[in-house]
């Protein structure tokens, strides 16, 4: 782990839970007065670790209520079709998410719409339309059991 002490570990914990601690909380919480603390959070920062803040906001409070994982298998894996691929597939806002697999399917993307009419647009407007795109395998999410969690940093293998 790229030179983090026990009291980075802290911090990265810490913030991951609740990113929207002071730094007088988060100092508090990993036994540093502010200042150094600030000092170290602004490190993590600039080193790329700490990548960013966000808010996670609940996907049906907002009317996106399905959610599909979609596999994707391409026909050609040259440069050009792999970069053309890839930058459709940042350019569809409901895609979450995208990665790039090894195995028998080349993608796995998650995808969050209102319904099930809504999806079948998306993949026929644009999933479809993908260069070199050989096959999709959808499979829809019934519920959540685990939502997004922090990472496990300073946990080991247990």
């Amino acid at each position: 782990m790229a030179s983090l002490d026990s009291i980075d570990i802290r911090i990265l914990q810490e913030l991951q839970q609740d990113g929207r601690l002071t730094n007088q909380e988060l100092a508090d919480r990993v036994g540093l007065s502010p200042s150094p603390c600030l000092r170290r959070v602004r490190h993590l920062e600039e080193a790329g670790i700490i990548e960013g803040y966000r808010a996670v906001v609940s996907p049906k409070a907002v009317e996106l209520s399905i959610t599909a994982f979609v596999r994707l298998r391409l026909a050609s894996h040259e440069g050009a079709t792999v970069d053309a691929v890839e930058q459709r597939l940042r350019a569809i806002p409901h895609i979450v998410e995208a990665h790039l697999l090894a195995g028998d399917w080349d993608y796995l993307v998650r995808i969050v719409t209102p319904g099930f009419e809504e999806y079948e647009r998306l993949l026929r407007e644009h999933l479809r339309t993908i260069p070199a795109l050989a096959s999709i395998d959808t499979t829809f999410a019934f519920a959540e059991t685990k939502p997004l969690s922090p990472l496990p940093i300073g946990a080991g293998a247990r």
